[in-house]
């Protein structure tokens, strides 16, 4: 009996050891905005709720999450993604030495802390986010293919196929886990065609909303409007159904020929006043017969 109690212990020693590693981690930052599910190592989160390093934070397809980090860095998470709090290293209360979040899927808006630039990184499946005091927007499509849209200060996305410098406000790159890479240019509908859904970037698009000073960074860069104006341009096409095609119905039979009326012999006349017998066979609508007058 001693022997089974002692190995009782040892089981639940090691169970409780594995189950409960975030909540013995150190918190690293807080939820300050929780909307509809989102999920952290230990299940739903709810607002000033701490997160830690190695926590994966999950929204579903409605889900909106903001957090604070301990130097203040701002994360907002869209629904339908996936991110990890990588590293965090502390350097003392109001800074890090070493930020890393790895973003899976989904849509993301980042502020950076007081931290050191040099101190934070973003990964994606497509490359690698450094950040020089800067606000963005990025976007993570199921295949990996990547869009970073530039708000604030500037940034430098690596990858397979080189790197990029976003340098003004509204600068986008797209980029694929194989290696190809767009030119940076100012972000468009058509960023919204290549990630393949028109939920992708739904901060600038005006689909979801923020707050507590990250819905006014950067403006939308037009994107909204331009989503705006499209839907107003097509509203009817949209919604109207198409005309049906007129039914064939069933065709009248052809009407039997008038009879000829007794007495009357047919001589060519068209109706126009020509004398019988004296048809033009050249002109039907003449007679050679005398003008009279």
């Amino acid at each position: 009996m001693p022997s089974l109690r002692w190995a009782a212990i040892v089981v639940l020693a090691a169970t409780l050891n594995n189950a409960t590693p975030i909540m013995a981690a150190e918190a690293v930052g807080q939820a300050v905005v929780i909307k509809t599910a989102v999920t952290g190592a230990t299940g739903p989160l709810v607002v000033r709720a701490p997160v830690h390093q190695d926590e994966r934070i999950r929204t579903s397809n409605t889900g909106l999450g903001q957090f604070v980090f301990l130097d203040g860095t701002k994360l907002a998470v869209g629904w339908g993604s996936s991110v990890v709090i990588d590293k965090y290293v502390f350097d003392n209360e109001n800074s890090v030495k070493k930020l890393t979040i790895r973003a899976a899927k989904g849509t993301f808006r980042w502020i950076s802390g007081s931290s050191p630039s040099s101190a934070y990184q973003i990964v994606t499946p497509a490359g690698t986010i450094g950040v020089r005091g800067t606000a963005f927007d990025v976007h993570v499509a199921p295949n990996g293919k990547t869009a970073v849209v530039l708000l604030k200060g500037s940034a430098r996305f690596c990858g397979g196929g080189g790197c990029r410098e976003l340098k003004r406000r509204c600068d986008c790159v797209v980029a694929t886990p194989s290696g190809a890479m767009s030119d940076v240019t100012k972000v468009n509908r058509s960023v919204l065609a290549a990630l393949g859904t028109s939920r992708a970037l739904p901060f600038l698009t005006g689909n979801q909303k923020l707050s507590g000073g990250l819905d006014g960074i950067g403006g939308n860069c037009g994107l909204a409007a331009a989503i705006q104006q499209e839907h107003e341009a097509r509203p009817q096409q949209r919604n109207s159904p198409a005309p049906s095609p007129p039914s064939p119905g069933t065709p009248d039979p052809p009407s039997p020929p008038d009879p000829p009326t007794p007495g009357v012999t047919d001589d060519g006349n068209n109706g126009h006043g020509n004398d019988p017998g004296k048809h033009d066979p050249s002109n039907p609508g003449k007679s050679n017969g005398p003008r009279h007058g």
